[in-house]
């Protein structure tokens, strides 16, 4: 090695963890880090819809057939979507059938349904139905009344975060299946989803046996992610006891049970067994 080769730099130790700690420290919760601009809810599942026809188009026939989750191909998964859009559909009629149906069982058979059809078929069938939710929203009496459906019951502007929260998820499965990257949602769709999804966490802590009472300080880095004091099982929001620091796509993942813990870039601090506890809660919040 010659005198005019750079020489490695060798960072003092533990700084990533002091530079985490530090920033974790400094984040005001409830706060976007950077801003981000607001995105109604209709916009979301708009853009969400949008973006998963224009995936099916992109499709070639053959690619309809390839198996991508549980025992569905693509086309049974958006016979499945269609399913899912038509008890939406119900649920906004108040149908309270739909309320506590199961969200797999409830959408079989619209999955079934779409076997052997042309897939142009299959495809302008989601496309229909997911014009037709948001013909419903916009007809709405209560943009904030709470919708019941498929056993979880959310405002309207949250039922359609969610609702875009899943055609991603499955967006992403059917992109895996073809063998092509995975989209990322834009920073402030994104922001919607990890509200959501910190709103949900101590529900779902409680649902799956997490003790408490436990305080949660959640930091997702990263254009729309944010900083949350969650609260679990009636804990307080002061001190915090557990710390979570990682990727705020990563995080979504692991909401849409796409990802493990332990494919997460995770800083940790408090007491790491109470943390994957929620961690675990966290993607139980999918429904698949």
């Amino acid at each position: 090695m010659s005198a005019d080769t750079p020489q490695p730099v060798v960072l003092p130790e533990g700084l990533r963890e002091r530079v985490l700690a530090a920033s974790w420290q400094a984040r005001t919760a409830g706060h976007t880090v950077p801003q981000v601009a607001e995105m109604p809810p209709a916009e979301a599942f708009s853009r969400a819809a949008d973006a998963f026809y224009g995936l099916l188009c992109a499709l070639a026939e053959r690619d309809w057939r390839l198996p991508v989750l549980r025992d569905l191909d693509v086309q049974g998964l958006v016979g499945h979507l269609i399913g899912v859009e038509e008890d939406v559909h119900r649920c906004l009629a108040g149908d309270p059938d739909v309320a506590d149906a199961d969200h797999v069982g409830s959408t079989q058979l619209a999955a079934v349904r779409q076997a052997g059809r042309a897939p142009d078929q299959t495809r302008a069938d989601w496309r229909r139905a997911a014009d037709r939710t948001l013909e419903l929203v916009q007809t709405a009496a209560d943009p904030r009344a709470e919708m019941a459906v498929h056993g979880i019951r959310l405002p309207l502007g949250a039922l359609l975060i969610a609702r875009a929260f899943e055609l991603w998820t499955h967006e992403n499965d059917i992109l895996r299946a073809v063998g092509m990257p995975a989209s990322v949602p834009d920073a402030s769709m994104l922001r919607l989803m990890t509200e959501l999804a910190a709103g949900l966490l101590p529900h779902a802590a409680t649902r799956t046996g997490v003790p408490g009472p436990l305080s949660v300080r959640l930091v997702l880095t990263g254009p729309g992610g944010g900083t949350w004091d969650v609260a679990i099982g009636g804990g307080p929001s002061d001190p915090v006891a557990v710390g979570i620091v990682t990727d705020v796509v990563g995080f979504c993942r692991l909401v849409a049970n796409r990802a493990t813990p332990a494919e997460l870039d995770l800083y940790v601090t408090g007491d790491r067994g109470q943390a994957e506890g929620v961690l675990a809660a966290a993607a139980a919040l999918a429904l698949d």
